[in-house]
């Protein structure tokens, strides 16, 4: 520490100067609130009774809207209006209405509960149902102080205007509530005894206390609110009996604004529109002891915030201070330089930090200038037919930055003539111009065709297609042809080069690339022999042959695709060759025999490997390939291959498996007895499986479930949780113990991993 003491200094004296500001700061500002908020509190509460009020009064008012929207609404005055027949009534109607006035309950939670009667058909609306019977409403929701012969004759046959029925209990959809009623009969007018309709809004106390929940949220107390004839509308923190007491205690003066009531300040406020009253106590402590809360408190806080100040600030100087000269002693040994600590430290960091990065540039600007010759290397690769297996090929293709998946296309040669024969310097020269102007004119027409030169005076272009286009490549030959001889015409009236070309047939995969680009030679050697010019196919050099296709090559993509477990490649390979020897070639019926038999021999050899000797169904495998004969069709030969490429297949996946099992196994036994090594970290773990970190990652969540950096903390915290038993043991000693350098950072996980505290859970044990 006293080598690094000018470090530690300087981030020392950086923390107690933030803590000093915030601090005068903040005096500052208590000494102002404690003022202010002696002599604002009542004014305050007053103000805050009066916002909740207006809120309610708005509500209010609202809903006698609402009342007066029904009466305006014609459908519903047609359907009050009209006579019942013998059938339902007018369903339509009143489905028509209930899809009305569902929307009103969305913008004021006091329309949330209403129901509307229509004498004529006896039934009660609500937002969400149609009751043709007042008596299954009842069922559901009722006053629980009337019966239904009560609630018939007070609510829904007598004539109401504007009538608020005060507070009472309510059962509501099974649940116990005290509600207020807004009556009003419909039409307006109606001034009879049993009036056509009338619409009845419940409001729930709960509702009406939410809007009066300013002042008991800010200071506790109670609220109270009551019509002009005492009734009670909204009770919240208080019991009637309370009030009436309140209310006939001689003390007590009605009329004022704001009064002291044995321990309470008492607000009251009189609606000049509805006449109701308002009242909200607070108690006199809360109101009162604020401002020498704040006083206290401050202090305390103060006092105590400085001191945590420093202690936190002396350990984030400690810890920031640390990585630094880490940094500064990897540094100096990597470069080999040593220069003094003290305020020249960044200096000399950052002047090596930025050679750094000098050199991390001029070496990626070196990659990105090797990037078209590694992606011309990898072109001539996958023309040639040098890839065993498709993840291969993707990995190369990300290397190369192709810039797209091969899913399937066409491969072409371009043949620029006019130079055979000619091998001067300049000539070549010239050749060579050419060329690069062909593929620059070719790559402008469509960015997606992939090129690589093919001998001096020739082009390999690979044609991607889109998806959706037939496997058989018809749409993307029309769509190719219709490229090339506009892009040759071009050529020759741009630059006089006459560009001819060679294409094969449709490739469904990128293992396929080969196939095609080699029935693009066969077809340019075609064309040359028969001096034919423009864009010929493979296709239409249709051979009859005598011999069967199956080079040496797509024997060995098979084997290299079944051995990896890719059973779809597999099956498009032996597709590829049995459309190859049937619909491109006429075999006799011994050279189709012959094909067969290398087919199984190709079967053979691999099941002879030991990936699948070892297999239990290796003799049933090995009897299914001895049985295939050529007495059927090819689409039953074709099925039998696929079955046994199945099979073999999933012995591989079945291999690869209990491999997967037995190396996360290892994996867990190497964390289980390496777990307190506070070095142990994923690098460390892959370098023990010898195998990539990120495969090792994806491996052990495939197989577990669970990420390995989880899995880790787990065993860890499950020691940590052994040891805490063990009394004599500090909770910093046993976060050395299972590997962690920090116990900030040992608690963090523990009540992370195990949901309290290891003081806590070291409690919970006695």
């Amino acid at each position: 520490m006293s080598r690094h003491s000018k470090i530690f200094r300087s981030f020392m004296i950086s923390y107690i100067v933030i803590l000093i500001i915030p601090s005068l700061a903040g005096y500052m500002s208590y000494r102002t609130s404690i003022a202010v908020t002696q002599s604002v509190s009542i004014e305050n509460s007053v103000t805050q009774l009066q916002k909740s009020q207006q809120m309610l009064e708005r509500r209010m008012a609202e809903v006698e809207g609402f009342s007066r929207q029904l009466a305006l609404n014609q459908d519903l005055y047609v359907l009050m209006n009209e006579k019942k027949g013998t059938d339902d009534g007018n369903v339509y109607g009143i489905w028509k209405i209930m899809k009305e006035v569902m929307v009103f309950g969305q913008t004021n939670d006091f329309l949330k509960n209403y129901y509307i009667y229509l004498r004529n058909y006896n039934v009660v609306l609500t937002p969400g149902s149609a009751y043709f019977r007042p008596e299954h409403y009842y069922e559901n929701d009722h006053y629980t102080e009337m019966d239904l012969g009560q609630w018939q004759s007070e609510v829904l046959d007598k004539t109401h205007s504007r009538e608020i029925l005060p507070l009472k209990p309510f059962m509501m959809n099974g649940s116990q509530t005290s509600v207020i009623s807004y009556m009003q009969s419909l039409p307006l007018d109606s001034f009879g005894e049993q009036p056509p309709a009338a619409v009845v809004v419940l409001i729930d106390q709960k509702t009406i206390a939410s809007l009066l929940s300013g002042v008991m949220d800010r200071y506790g107390g109670w609220t109270y609110v009551s019509n002009e004839a005492g009734d009670a509308i909204s009770l919240n923190g208080i019991g009637e009996s309370d009030i009436k007491t309140m209310n006939a205690d001689s003390a007590f003066d009605k009329s004022k604004q704001s009064q002291f009531f044995k321990d309470d300040l008492v607000i009251t406020i009189r609606s000049d529109s509805t006449g109701w009253i308002y009242r909200a106590g607070i108690p006199r402590k809360t109101l009162m002891e604020n401002a020498n809360r704040i006083k206290y408190i401050t202090w305390s806080v103060t006092g105590g915030a400085l001191a945590i100040g420093l202690i936190a600030g002396w350990f984030l100087s400690v810890r920031n201070s640390a990585p630094i000269n880490r940094l500064l002693g990897i540094v100096r040994e990597q470069f080999g330089k040593d220069a003094p600590i003290g305020r020249n430290a960044y200096d000399f960091l950052q002047g090596n930090i930025a050679t750094i990065i000098t050199s991390n540039r001029e070496l990626e600007q070196e990659l990105n200038r090797q990037v078209p010759l590694i992606r011309d290397a990898f072109l001539k690769r996958l023309i040639a037919g040098e890839f065993q297996t498709r993840e291969e090929i993707q990995a190369a293709a990300a290397q190369a930055d192709t810039g797209l998946a091969l899913q399937e296309g066409f491969v072409g040669i371009l043949h620029v003539h006019g130079y055979a024969g000619l091998d001067t310097v300049e000539i070549l020269n010239e050749l060579s111009a050419a060329r690069l102007l062909l593929k620059q004119s070719l790559r402008e027409v469509d960015t997606r065709i992939l090129m690589t030169d093919f001998g001096s005076d020739r082009v390999v272009a690979i044609f991607p297609t889109g998806e959706g286009e037939e496997a058989s490549g018809i749409a993307g030959r029309s769509g190719i042809q219709a490229l090339l001889e506009p892009f040759a015409a071009f050529m020759f009236g741009e630059y006089k080069i006459t560009v001819t070309g060679s294409l094969g047939d449709h490739f469904a995969s990128d293992m396929e690339v080969s196939r095609s680009f080699e029935q693009a030679k066969e077809t340019m050697a075609y064309a040359d022999y028969m001096q034919r010019k423009g864009f010929l196919w493979f296709a239409d050099i249709r051979q009859e042959s005598t011999t069967y296709y199956y080079p040496l090559d797509m024997e060995l993509r098979l084997i290299s695709t079944v051995r990896a477990g890719e059973e779809e490649e597999a099956k498009r390979i032996v597709q590829s060759v049995l459309q190859q020897n049937t619909e491109e070639r006429e075999l006799s019926p011994e050279m189709a025999n012959q094909l067969v038999g290398e087919l199984k021999g190709t079967l053979l050899k691999l099941l002879d490997q030991k990936a699948f000797s070892e297999s239990e169904r290796f003799e049933e495998a090995k009897q299914h390939i001895m049985d295939i004969q050529l007495t059927g069709s090819i689409d039953a030969i074709r099925s039998e291959l696929h079955g046994i490429i199945e099979a073999m297949c999933r012995m591989i996946a079945n291999k690869k498996n209990d491999l997967h099992i037995k190396t996360v196994e290892a994996i867990k036994q190497f964390v289980a007895e390496r777990y307190s090594d506070a070095e142990l970290t994923l690098y460390r773990i892959a370098e023990q499986a010898e195998r990539p970190e990120k495969y090792i990652s994806q491996l052990f969540k495939e197989v577990t479930g669970t990420n390995l950096s989880d899995h880790l903390e787990k065993v860890r915290m499950d020691h940590a949780a052994a040891m805490l038993q063990d009394k004599s043991l500090t909770v910093d000693e046993i976060a050395v113990r299972v590997g962690y350098n920090s116990a900030h950072s040992f608690r963090r996980a523990f009540k992370r991993v195990m949901g309290v505290a290891p003081s806590a859970y070291r409690q919970s044990l006695d």
